[in-house]
């Protein structure tokens, strides 16, 4: 309460509460050179600049601890590809297609990854910023105890997407599907969950602190909130 010049207590104007935008990814790429000039193609620890593979089939191959730098991958096969701590950097993955491909533990900054068809991602660990997820569908995205900050999911389709022990700093769900998301001991950050197409919570409804969701999803999530105090429901 605010005191008048008069005497009399006044009601304090709250401030409407805001959610800090992510910032997009901006990726530039320069002049490509094709994959046959990167000598014998994917090998660990290896160093990829400019470069752009296009339908390429990495099925298989062991790319752990590789650098990516202003490159595209347009149409490419990730079938168990081994990521593992890699580095992407300024670069496009746009079309790609795979089950199983592993990137636990890798680092994925100013990438956009565009109309993906992938099963079984490995993220655990990974660390991602200003990264832009648009179209396309993943199934079983594993991103426990990862970092995500400046993320954007936009127009995509995420099956079960695990953020188990995952902390989302200015994440935002535009126009997307998250089916049997599972938050649990996430932290949140400004996450915007409003524009989500469909926003179903399998485990974690309470790791929702710190995200804004719409009165909407509010009412379709009682259910599961009541179910988590501890609140029976009856008719």
């Amino acid at each position: 309460m605010a005191m008048a010049r008069d005497g009399r207590k006044t009601q304090k104007r709250q401030q409407p509460q805001t959610v800090k935008a992510a910032r997009r990814a901006e990726v530039r790429l320069p002049e490509l050179s094709g994959w046959e000039d990167a000598g014998p193609g994917l090998e660990p620890d290896g160093d990829y600049d400019g470069l752009e593979l296009v339908e390429v089939d990495l099925t298989g191959g062991d790319g752990r601890g590789a650098r990516f730098m202003d490159c595209a991958l347009r149409r490419c096969v990730l079938d168990e590809t081994g990521l593992a701590k890699a580095r992407i950097l300024d670069s496009v993955l746009d079309g790609v297609r795979g089950v199983g491909p592993d990137l636990s533990e890798a680092s994925l900054r100013d990438v956009e990854l565009l109309d993906a068809r992938l099963g079984g991602v490995q993220l655990h660990g990974a660390v991602l910023e200003r990264v832009l997820v648009r179209g396309g569908k993943i199934d079983y995205l594993n991103l426990r105890t990862a970092r995500l900050k400046d993320v954007v999911f936009e127009g995509c389709v995420l099956v079960e997407p695990d953020f188990g022990g995952a902390v989302l700093e200015r994440v935002e769900f535009r126009d997307c599907e998250l089916r049997a998301v599972d938050f649990t001991g996430a932290r949140m950050a400004d996450v915007d969950l409003r524009g989500a197409s469909a926003l179903e919570i399998a485990r974690g409804v309470d790791a929702l602190a710190g995200a804004v969701i719409s009165a909407g999803q509010l009412f379709e999530l009682a259910p599961a909130m009541a179910a988590q105090l501890g609140v029976r429901v009856v008719p």
